[in-house]
């Protein structure tokens, strides 16, 4: 499978996946590339040479060399390779629940002003990413609107018809995760965001695991809103800063709710009052984290050669394959799937749920296996198109399937837990 994968060169350009001298990769399997991305070795050598030469002896002078307009040209390019959002729509900057707190609340305050009758509710999912629910409820309370909970299954995600149940006269705004952080349901952006507008309200996406893995087409879909964080399948290292998308008819409609000197309309007049600055940019605020948005740009180059569609043809068979294993060699250890079993509603990760996850993910984690575990009972297989291989992918699955066969045998007292963990070790 390796063999015949067109997008297998790309592993090669990511640091830690090919054997040097003596030296072994490190780690033996990685799963887990839907919460952090391994770096490039383009971007070592991109950084090193931001910190010798463009901040190292341009200094303060980068700043209009190409720093100022730098989470600009990002986002425009961000958004043709991986987003479908023509330029001047996206840019990069603060954390993703920076953006998705000033995109919120720039969207709340909107629909709730000069509206018949007053929009007064947010609608939001029970299984979304705890980050935008907390940041909900605390714009609710500062704004005085009340939310109106959609019963998401998290094994099915949530579905058009219940958008439809949940949207209405009084409703300013939704939120909802393209691809969900647990199961990895695929939601229909083009549906749902169609019956949010039919019923008035404007759409807040966040993108956070899907861009890089999965085609977005925000322009065709018509969205107004959309959030998504850069170091997950963008590989831009931790911490490493998010990217808004804001319509463009929306963008001098909008008043964002975080003031600050870079989304002035003249950065440098220091004016006594604020003036926000036409289009895009009026949604920055402070200071772009120059450094932190450096590497996101060797994988969005990677993604703008390869074709969005072909990585998610890439993505599609490595979870094709993860979940036949796991059919194969999990399922009679009692491990059931929690991800959507049709590619069409699926992203790019599988879950898959047994009790005894957390104490299998503890141990492949003490040999270099690394998939990633959410409460209570759930391990994540995150497979990333452009870094992660075929047989990776199959060394993984089967390291889960012996550290879970030594647990089960030393839980029935035919084996000690550690030593069917240091049997596998050995065996890896």
């Amino acid at each position: 499978m390796d063999r015949i994968d067109g997008l297998a060169h790309y592993r090669r350009q990511f640091v830690g996946t090919e054997t040097v001298g003596d030296a072994t990769p490190n780690p033996f399997a990685y799963l887990d590339g839907n919460s952090l991305g391994r770096p490039t070795l383009a971007s070592v050598a991109r950084i090193t040479e931001f910190l010798t030469h463009d901040w190292g002896t341009r200094l303060i002078r980068g700043w209009d060399d190409e720093w100022m307009d730098l989470p600009l040209k990002i986002g425009d390019d961000l958004g043709h390779a991986a987003l479908g959002a023509a330029p001047g729509q996206v840019f990069v900057g603060d954390s993703t629940t920076v953006l998705l707190y000033k995109l919120a609340r720039a969207a709340v305050d909107y629909r709730r002003i000069d509206n018949v009758p007053v929009r007064t509710e947010i609608v939001l999912d029970t299984d979304n990413f705890p980050t935008d629910r907390y940041l909900l409820e605390g714009i609710a309370a500062e704004r005085g609107l009340t939310l109106n909970w959609i019963h998401s299954d998290p094994a099915s995600g949530v579905t058009v018809d219940q958008v439809r149940h949940a949207v209405g006269p009084q409703t300013a705004l939704v939120l909802l995760s393209h691809v969900a952080y647990r199961s990895g349901f695929l939601a229909d952006m083009r549906a749902i965001t169609e019956v949010v507008h039919a019923a008035g309200g404007l759409v807040l996406w966040d993108l956070s695991h899907s861009v890089g893995s999965v085609p977005v087409e925000l322009d065709l879909c018509d969205v107004d809103l959309a959030v998504g964080c850069s170091y997950k399948y963008l590989n831009g290292g931790p911490g490493a800063p998010a990217f808004g998308y804001v319509r463009h008819d929306l963008q001098d409609v909008l008043t964002q709710p975080v003031q600050g000197w870079m989304g002035t309309k003249d950065v440098f007049t220091m004016g006594p009052g604020y003036v926000p600055a036409d289009g895009i940019r009026r949604f920055m605020s402070g200071t772009p984290a120059v450094v932190g948005m450096l590497a996101m740009q060797d994988t969005i180059a990677m993604i703008e050669e390869a074709g969005i569609d072909q990585v998610r043809a890439k993505s599609v068979a490595l979870t094709e394959f993860a979940l036949s294993l796991v059919d194969s060699w999990l399922a009679p250890l009692g491990v059931r799937v929690a991800s959507p079993r049709e590619h069409t509603h699926r992203g790019g990760h599988v879950t898959i749920n047994h009790p005894a996850m957390r104490q299998v993910t503890k141990t492949l984690w003490e040999h270099d296996v690394i998939p990633d575990f959410r409460g209570p009972d759930a391990l994540r297989i995150g497979l990333s198109p452009l870094s992660t291989s075929f047989v990776e992918t199959f060394e993984g699955v089967a390291a889960i399937r012996d550290v879970l066969r030594g647990v089960l045998l030393g839980q029935s007292g035919l084996a000690a837990d550690t030593d069917a963990g240091r049997g596998t070790a050995a065996a890896l």
